[in-house]
């Protein structure tokens, strides 16, 4: 019988977001039961005034894609401080609004935040279904097999890195099963592991709240997805020690 994975909330713990209310949709009750929790939110630059709101901005009320992304700017900040936690916003663009990037380009901008880290743990999304969250997890998984690479300000003591199941998209059918797949085919073994957060779930349901310009586009499934457990998973190279 091989060694339970054990996670210590209690030392640095930094939660890697692709949009403006990610982090807290899938990790809101890990981030509450950290400590000083950080949440560095890749897609999170703010558009100029010009740019006209896209289809989903227009839904939500806005008349800009500069007054939606400040807007969900807001709305985290009163989130995060309810979770005790702290927002780091990098300028990249949402990709609703025209740009495009590399999985190299978003890890290099991580890489730069992440270094000022050197214990605890590093929570990533799986990136499932949206094209945003699919690159913001290839761009974790470059930092995380280079790791070693980047000295002992990586390696001693070690970060872990940790997989969420990102919130909503989860529910679509063969998803996640096709991620667990791929991370197989690349030669990455899968392992759940299971983090002591289920009493802070409460206090994730009010943080939630603070996210109304995203909440009220929600149906009632994706809704109830929102306080459904968190699911965390370890990726690391077949034949790994996994403690």
């Amino acid at each position: 019988m091989g060694t339970a994975l054990v996670v210590d909330l209690a030392a640095a713990v930094t939660v890697v977001s692709p949009h403006l209310d990610d982090a807290v949709f899938s990790c809101g009750g890990l981030i509450a039961a950290a400590r000083a929790a950080r949440v560095v939110t890749v897609f999170a630059g703010v558009p100029p005034a010009d740019l006209p709101a896209p289809d989903w901005d227009q839904a939500a009320g806005f008349a800009s894609a500069e007054q939606a992304v400040l807007s969900r700017r807001r709305e985290d900040n009163h989130a995060l401080t309810m979770l005790g936690a702290h927002a780091v916003w990098l300028d990249f663009w949402d990709s609703q609004y025209g740009r495009r990037y590399t999985p190299q380009q978003l890890a290099d901008a991580l890489h730069t935040v992440l270094l000022t880290q050197t214990e605890g743990v590093v929570v990533a999304p799986l990136g499932l279904f949206h094209s945003d969250h699919a690159l913001v997890h290839d761009a974790c998984r470059l930092l995380m097999l280079a790791a070693p690479a980047h000295g002992p300000a990586w390696s001693t003591p070690p970060v872990q890195w940790l997989y969420y199941e990102d919130a909503i998209y989860r529910r679509m059918p063969g998803l996640l099963q096709q991620r667990l797949a791929q991370c197989r085919d690349s030669g990455l073994c899968a392992t759940p592991v299971n983090l002591p957060v289920t009493q802070y779930l409460t206090q994730k349901s009010y943080a939630l709240n603070a996210y109304q310009s995203q909440l009220q586009l929600f149906s009632e499934d994706k809704l109830c997805d929102l306080c459904a457990p968190e699911r965390y998973w370890m990726l690391q190279p077949a034949g790994a020690d996994p403690a």
